[in-house]
């Protein structure tokens, strides 16, 4: 594995993401068994991205889906994820109700997931990834350099807040980030208000529940690395159902399972949580119409943006999950001798 700095065109494989306007191609087969519950938080987004897989279940299983909403201690408190043990909240109540046998298999935003396995249960597929990018929506339609002096900027994230200072500082912009918490609506609703100047959103979020035309600034993934896994979603059943998990891992992509595998194993070798400052993309590198290699970039900061640590690596596309877990780990150390602790330490104090 080598460090590079060049930068191929990133290959895309064929198999579209999941999108409300996916060709839907061959009808369902005959119904055939009771339905199957599928557990799902109740915000809007976590319903949008369950419909989606409800659907391509099944078109997959012949069988009727029925949503089980299920309300997470994340989606309750109103504190920062910071203060209640990170994005892995809004997971622990969907991954209890599996293992009481409530619901069958359950779908969650793959960066809220923590990177330690959970007894009991399998990732039984990791669909086709969404955008991954992170976005702006901004009043007056302004995109992130034309925000004005002292703008505020609201986000949840201190992963986002970390790279949006430091692109701000870099380009001689003076920016104020906000933290937020609140489903998209309230997120939003912060702009249209005039309590915040813009706000950040994932892209892959808006794209699911129909809010692509009010995104106003798409961020380049040289400026702010997305958290890892971002835009993949994560499709968990009880390990004891291997008929079930047979079935759903007709939905994974191996290049998505491949890629977030890689920049998960970057947040774990970092010993950080989801909620850590931590951005990470995997993506393919092709040379002409030869895809041939994989390129996992990382960065970790402090949430003023002050210092980055950021660094990549490339090696060959992984043929294993050993192989993207591996490039996850050797990325990490180097990140680690230079010096991302001490970030993510003083972070935590």
């Amino acid at each position: 594995m080598t460090e590079k700095a060049r930068g191929p065109r990133t290959a895309s494989p064929p198999q579209k993401p999941l999108r409300p306007d996916r060709d839907p191609g061959v009808g369902p087969a005959p119904a055939a068994g009771p339905p199957l519950r599928l557990g799902t938080r109740r915000s809007a987004l976590a319903m949008a991205q369950s419909g989606l897989v409800a659907e391509e279940v099944r078109r997959l299983t012949g069988r009727p889906v029925e949503l089980v909403e299920i309300t997470t201690y994340g989606d309750t408190s109103r504190a920062q994820l910071t203060e209640i043990g990170g994005t892995g909240v809004f997971a622990t109540a969907l991954r209890e109700a599996l293992l009481r046998g409530e619901v069958d298999f359950a779908v969650h935003s793959l960066k809220d997931l923590p990177t330690a396995p959970a007894d009991g249960l399998t990732l039984a597929a990791v669909p086709r990834r969404e955008d991954p990018r992170d976005a702006l929506i901004a009043r007056d339609g302004l995109v992130f350099k034309g925000l004005p002096d002292a703008a505020r900027v609201g986000t949840g994230s201190p992963r986002r807040a970390a790279q949006l200072n430091a692109y701000a500082r870099e380009h001689g912009l003076a920016i104020r980030t906000v933290p937020i918490r609140g489903n998209i609506d309230t997120r939003i609703g912060y702009v249209r208000s005039g309590e915040l100047d813009a706000v950040v959103l994932a892209a892959a979020g808006l794209h699911r529940v129909g809010r692509s035309e009010e995104i106003t600034d798409l961020l380049p993934l040289d400026t702010v690395l997305p958290a890892p896994g971002q835009g993949a979603l994560a499709v968990e059943c009880a390990t004891v159902n291997v008929e079930l998990a047979a079935a759903l891992a007709g939905l994974d992509d191996p290049y998505t399972r491949f890629a977030v595998t890689a920049e998960r194993s970057l947040l774990a070798a970092l010993e950080a949580g989801c909620d850590a400052p931590v951005g990470a993309l995997a993506d393919l590198l092709a040379d002409g119409q030869v895809v041939n290699e994989m390129r996992l970039r990382g960065v970790v900061g402090t949430a003023d943006g002050s210092t980055l640590v950021q660094q990549s690596i490339t090696g060959p596309v992984p043929t294993s999950l050993d192989d993207a877990l591996a490039l996850g780990r050797e990325l990490a150390s180097r990140m680690l001798a230079k010096g991302a602790a001490g970030l993510m330490g003083e972070r935590a104090q």
